[in-house]
């Protein structure tokens, strides 16, 4: 009789840990969730750049932002404008402000002078961090500190108010 109680105690025992676990991995599958929808708030977006500042604190602003343009695709592919080239990679962020690009496949056309091409081609690969404040996006983490400060950029073209015929 006296082992039946501990085969009693030792099986409720287990199935009290084997439901603690469980409940456990879902709390914590929950949380993973949660932070992976956090971290995919750059998916489906698109930006220019207003500025980049280095970190020697030299700014540095472009005549026109829109040639200078990146868009996180929601399926973890990236694009990016950088004046006269075009690129492609895949991104992704494992953790709230962190950003990962994969290798880039770019053009290399020759960019008229005055071009800030070459200082956000060296520069731009390095970026690690992001972070999004008032509706501008930065990005931020190369080794030789500063930042890239972008806004929205839309590729739609504003509707007309005027209409046909009148």
């Amino acid at each position: 009789m006296r082992m039946n109680i501990i085969r009693v105690i030792l099986t409720a025992a287990v199935a009290a840990m084997v439901i603690a676990s469980a409940l456990t991995s879902s709390h914590l599958t929950f949380a993973i969730g949660q932070k992976s929808s956090t971290a995919n708030e750059l998916a489906g977006t698109s930006w220019k750049l207003v500025k980049f500042q280095g970190g020697d604190e030299t700014t540095l602003v472009p005549d026109d932002g829109s040639k200078y343009t990146i868009t996180f695709g929601s399926d973890g592919r990236v694009s990016a404008r950088v004046d006269c080239n075009r690129g492609s990679s895949t991104w992704k962020s494992s953790r709230v402000n962190e950003l990962q690009f994969g290798s880039w496949s770019r053009t290399s056309a020759k960019c008229p002078q005055g071009s800030l091409h070459d200082k956000i081609v060296t520069e731009g690969a390095n970026v690690r961090r992001y972070s999004i404040k008032d509706g501008h996006l930065f990005l931020s983490g190369m080794s030789a500190g500063g930042y890239y400060e972008l806004e929205p950029f839309s590729t739609k073209k504003p509707r007309s108010s005027r209409r046909a015929g009148r």
